[in-house]
């Protein structure tokens, strides 16, 4: 078992709470244009490569929850709390957005992310190369329709 992200791009975050509630909390994405990016969860690691592609300093907690709807508790949530079991949907951060928006060379970005990010140890910048470039593009056309980035994650 892994963790499983997803990101995707949607107009408002009402109207992804609308669509993951109609899936059962399942992945929007097929619904929404999106991208599979297994591990590359929003709150740490994606930090990481917003850290590869712009050398600037991430501020953890850019990222707003959007699903569950419930508010976020301030401790270890108790068994049966949504928060404990996931799905998780955040809407990416604008800085992070704009990051992954202007990766021009997702290959030297994918290298600098594996070559810092403990949380892939073993993996390769050819295997992520791919996965960037998917999430830069994402970024651009999100950004060309005045959308907004989104991650769900599950467990």
């Amino acid at each position: 078992m892994g963790l499983l992200t997803d990101y995707f791009r949607a107009p408002s975050a009402a109207v992804v709470v609308a669509v993951v509630e109609r899936h059962g909390g399942h992945s929007p994405v097929g619904e929404f244009d999106g991208v599979s990016a297994k591990w590359l969860e929003v709150l740490v690691v994606l930090g990481r490569l917003v850290v590869a592609a712009t050398g600037e300093s991430y501020r953890v907690g850019e990222h707003e929850a959007v699903w569950p709807t419930t508010p976020e508790p301030t401790g270890v949530p108790e068994d049966g709390d949504p928060w404990a079991e996931g799905p998780w949907v955040y809407e990416v951060g604008v800085e992070a957005h704009d990051a992954l928006a202007s990766i021009t060379d997702p290959g030297v970005v994918a290298a600098r992310l594996v070559a810092t990010a403990e949380e892939l140890d073993g993996a390769s910048a050819g295997e992520w190369e791919p996965v960037v470039a998917e999430l830069a593009a994402l970024a651009r056309r999100a950004r060309a329709a005045g959308e907004r980035l989104y991650c769900w994650m599950c467990l």
